[in-house]
């Protein structure tokens, strides 16, 4: 997403304040202050605003796209839900709100072309209905924007531009926002950078971040098969990346194909039935003979990752701390980990200082706790992304029998199999009660309590 902002929803519109001329004249002219300022309105960033609301504190949401619009995040992309997020979302009740039905993930079938063996999880050897569910991220921007409306208490800003920091008081982080009124200052305990791979606010925090691009592009596409889908989400690895084809809840696939960058202007300009056939070469056919694809969009796969997540009174989540390799469907699950941790440890902040009078969301042990909670998680899974990546579309003839030995090894060894289907569940590392189905008593989530 953009680093962008909004006018807010509930409040006198920020148009209002005239515009200061320099940071250090917007110091003195701060718009509105919140405990919790969250900039990027997409998957991560909405989520988190919606755990928040019934925490009491005021939260502020910063969103490029105007109201009654969607942010470009959400588009035809296929989102894998692992179970973790399944069960986060349920206690949200943003998964109630899906119009369109979802695909349920009961089977993994994980193969490599050129390789022998293959590799298949199935759900209920390990006593699951499903491993995940499959949602196009459309029908989940209108579900968070339903639950978003719902929210009494949360103050929206949009649409406006993230323009950089502003100086102030050491007891707040204060960020400078524009439309086409001019600037104005926000100010917030806490302010969280939901706002993307490109994400501005990391750049005006002056958090570094790592880049590695894997020389692929993803085409994502709705594909029709001569079979509809039966529950197994494919994912077929080959020289040029992943194709993978997902159990959609329309009877269609979701289909991610991987292509080189050298040939991706080739195969962008193939017409639907010349795409279709490069995509069923790359795939194969257990699942049938493909018979037609939607309109096709592309991502660059790069790997984007911050050096630090916290900073003074701010934090990274989403895309913003990480942008990982698609292998595995692990990105937007990871992300949410991330809001939902922060969520957690601010609420236990507000039930241990609730006698004490005001919390500080933005504390600084709050944050290393945060950190500290979160390290396990990102690191176990972008090493095994980013591993996945690479040993996949390693070439090599001397790979190839290792691969093969690898593959067997997870269809026939317990252990190996578990290690694959708890990532793949969202069970890595410190996970957060709201994610392991345990909300019950929470009062902040979902009115559940």
């Amino acid at each position: 997403m953009n680093p962008d902002v909004d006018t807010p929803d509930r409040q006198t519109p920020v148009a209002a304040t005239p515009a200061p001329a320099t940071p250090a004249a917007a110091d003195s002219a701060v718009h509105a202050s919140h405990d919790v300022l969250i900039v990027g309105g997409g998957l991560v960033g909405a989520s988190l605003a919606i755990a928040l609301d019934r925490l009491g504190l005021d939260v502020g949401l910063v969103e490029a796209a105007p109201p009654g619009s969607l942010p470009a995040v959400f588009d035809e992309r296929n989102l894998s839900f692992a179970e973790a997020t399944v069960n986060a979302l349920s206690a949200l009740g943003v998964l109630a709100k899906l119009r369109a039905p979802t695909g349920s993930i009961r089977r993994i079938h994980i193969s490599r072309r050129g390789d022998f063996g293959r590799a298949v999880l199935e759900a209920e050897r390990y006593g699951r209905e499903e491993f995940g569910r499959i949602v196009v991220a459309r029908d989940f921007g209108e579900a968070l924007e339903a639950r978003l409306a719902e929210l009494p208490r949360l103050q929206r800003y949009r649409p406006v531009r993230f323009v950089g920091l502003a100086d102030g008081d050491p007891a707040w982080r204060a960020i400078r926002v524009a439309d086409g009124a001019g600037e104005r200052v926000l100010r917030a305990r806490l302010l969280v950078a939901a706002d993307g791979t490109r994400s501005g606010v990391r750049d005006a925090l002056a958090i570094g971040a790592d880049e590695y691009d894997y020389g692929q592009t993803l085409f994502v596409t709705r594909l029709r098969g001569e079979r509809a889908p039966d529950g197994t989400a494919y994912e077929r690895l080959g020289a040029e990346g992943p194709t993978a084809l997902l159990p959609r809840g329309d009877r269609h696939y979701g289909l991610i194909h991987s292509v080189a960058t050298a040939h991706v202007d080739a195969v962008a300009a193939l017409d639907e039935a010349g795409f279709i056939a490069r995509a069923q070469e790359a795939f194969g056919w257990r699942a049938g003979r493909f018979l037609a694809c939607g309109a096709r969009s592309l991502y660059p796969a790069i790997r984007v990752l911050a050096r630090r997540t916290v900073e003074r009174r701010a934090v990274l989540v989403g895309n913003a701390a990480q942008t990982i390799h698609p292998i595995g469907a692990q990105g937007f699950n990871l992300g949410l980990r991330d809001a939902m941790t922060l969520a957690e440890l601010i609420e236990r902040q507000l039930a241990t200082g609730a006698a004490g009078g005001a919390v500080d969301c933005g504390a600084d042990e709050l944050l290393e706790r945060y950190a500290q909670r979160r390290a396990s998680d990102r690191e176990r899974t972008v090493a095994f992304s980013d591993g996945a990546a690479r040993l996949a579309a390693n070439d090599s003839g001397l790979m190839r029998p290792l691969r093969s030995l690898g593959l067997f090894a997870v269809d026939r060894l317990p252990s190996a199999q578990s290690f694959l289907v708890g990532g793949a569940m969202g069970y890595r590392g410190d996970v957060p009660a709201l994610c392991r189905g345990e909300h019950d008593g929470l009062r902040s989530f979902g009115g559940r309590a």
